[in-house]
């Protein structure tokens, strides 16, 4: 049995089912192999033969005019026609012959060709135009998906989440496993429905055996994006390599695992996002080098202050006291998972920088700190930076001249996170609070007056207790918690609040002692932005 031969891909087709499928034609299979070949045309032929005038994928029509007369000879006319890459043969029943020719059915059963049994009202031309208009419709409809989809993933990329969100975008619309995978093999983002492990080692495999075919090049240049598919226990499995990235380790992949093979629809989807993902994945959309952020560095390597460079870091239209959010984060990562890859770390700065509106980021492994300009309206950005992975602390927005307060109240803010096991959370600022309506003279004293027992603690030292004091008030006293926020035993936590009950010469038990002490350490100095508080006049 010779396989027919396919329409192009791209080319008008449709499955031979759904001419069956016309009532108006009453065309009944009544020999061959029933499966799902397309058929690419509709052609009328009288020739005794017509192999040598076929392109493949065809519905060859005959009233049989000149079909040979013996067994042998119309043997040698379906293998012909089948050695051609006919996907089907129409018999006309009029007027020549009032019945399908018993050989003709034997003939094609052997050769595995679809024979249909034209019946005397169906003219040939109501064939092909009923198959013309079907695929007309089929192509609106085509073009109608294509247009919603890459409307769904124009929309996506625009979204802070924005290389999940068409990941995701791109699984729906294919009805898909999609990955992101990056030059080591492991998983950045997904969506879908994950298949079954066999399944995603063989597309890792893949990947990896697609990538090492788009290593960079002796010049320093990448070779063009190139892609690949295989089979694997009723999977579809293809990936798409993404152009490397300058100072990457290699290309990103683009893997997806489906059940069925590709339509028209699906690959220009999947063109469209390939392609959105290879800007989205580059540095330079959220890191690129503008002028203004290069100019900045080079004031600050030549000895220029950071309050005197950040307004050439902030947004136009910032006031002229523009301030500042500092964010400090923790990635969490699968036990089993491989270890951080420059390639990853640029994918996470990417995504990071889009999520939190900034380029001014610090990866270190699984810990980031990064600087937001403008300071307001981030809550939004920071629930999709935390959908990403990580775990993120934000502090008040604050002045220039107060970015060392702003970096402490995110890394405690990060702490309390962590403790408490949310995915965000923010530094609680006090307006409208009593700070606001004490002397910060008389309170900054209060505070130096009420901890200055601790001075002479052995250790781990004054600034270890009160650090330890300070995370145990935030999170309520909890032993567990404390614990957890600053990495040691709970023990220790007790021993040292114990220390500084001691010390203090105070019952920590008592609800006014801990306000009054919870108060006391927010004068501490360093612990304030400047103008914070104040002075009444």
């Amino acid at each position: 049995m010779t396989t027919p031969h396919e329409p192009a891909p791209g080319s008008p087709a449709l499955p031979l089912a759904t001419l069956l499928a016309d009532p108006e034609l009453g065309l009944e299979q009544i020999a061959g192999p029933v499966d799902d070949r397309l058929i690419g045309t509709a052609g009328t032929t009288e020739v005794e033969d017509p192999a040598p005038y076929l392109i493949g994928g065809e519905l060859l029509l005959t009233a049989g005019v000149r079909l040979p007369q013996t067994a042998e000879g119309i043997d040698a006319y379906v293998r012909g026609v089948v050695g051609a890459g006919a996907a089907a043969l129409g018999f006309g029943v009029a007027p020549v012959y009032d019945e399908v020719p018993p050989d003709l059915i034997t003939a094609c059963e052997r050769h595995g060709l679809p024979l249909l049994r034209v019946p005397v009202a169906t003219p040939f031309v109501a064939i092909g135009r009923s198959l013309y208009g079907a695929m007309a419709a089929a192509s609106t409809r085509d073009l109608r998906q294509i247009s919603q989809a890459q409307s769904g993933l124009a929309s996506a990329a625009a979204r802070p989440d924005a290389m999940p969100a068409v990941l995701q975008q791109l699984s729906a619309h294919l009805g898909a496993w999609t990955v992101l995978i990056d030059a080591h093999g492991r998983e950045l983002f997904s969506a879908g429905t994950r298949p079954a492990p066999a399944v995603r080692q063989q597309l890792l495999d893949l990947a990896a055996r697609t990538m090492a075919r788009s290593r960079h090049t002796g010049t320093g240049r990448t070779q063009p994006p190139t892609a690949a598919a295989e089979h694997h226990a009723g999977s579809r499995l293809t990936v798409h390599t993404l152009p490397g990235r300058e100072g990457g380790t290699g290309p990103l992949v683009v893997g997806i695992a489906a059940a069925t093979p590709p339509t028209v629809v699906h690959r220009s989807v999947t063109g469209v996002a390939t392609v959105l993902l290879s800007l989205l994945t580059s540095p330079r959309h959220a890191l690129g080098t503008d002028a203004a952020g290069a100019g900045a560095l080079v004031r600050l390597m030549l000895g220029a202050s950071p309050a005197a460079v950040a307004p050439a870091l902030l947004p136009a239209d910032a006031p002229p006291a523009g301030r500042w959010v500092v964010v400090h984060g923790h990635r969490a990562r699968p036990k089993a998972g491989p270890t951080a890859t420059a390639d990853g770390d640029a994918v996470q700065l990417a995504a990071l920088g889009t999520a939190l509106g900034t380029s001014y980021l610090d990866l270190n492994g699984d810990a980031l700190r990064a600087l937001v300009p403008g300071g307001h309206g981030i809550e939004a950005d920071a629930d999709a930076a935390a959908r990403l992975g990580w775990t993120l602390g934000f502090s008040a927005p604050v002045p220039t001249v107060d970015l060392p307060v702003a970096d402490t109240q995110a890394e405690r803010a990060l702490r309390r996170a962590l403790a408490t096991r949310e995915p965000v959370m923010h530094h609680r600022a006090e307006e409208q609070s009593v700070h606001g309506i004490v002397k910060a003279a008389d309170a900054t004293a209060l505070a130096r007056a009420r901890f200055a027992p601790l001075d002479i603690a052995t250790s781990p030292g004054p600034t270890v207790l009160l650090e330890t004091l300070r995370t145990w008030l935030a999170l309520h006293c909890s032993w567990d918690q404390t614990a957890t926020a600053l990495q040691v035993h709970r023990n220790t936590v007790r021993h040292r609040i114990g220390r500084v009950a001691e010390l203090l010469g105070t019952d920590l038990q008592d609800p006014d002692v801990r306000m009054e002490l919870w108060f006391a350490l927010h004068w501490l100095p360093g612990e304030r932005p400047t103008g914070s508080g104040g002075d009444l006049p």
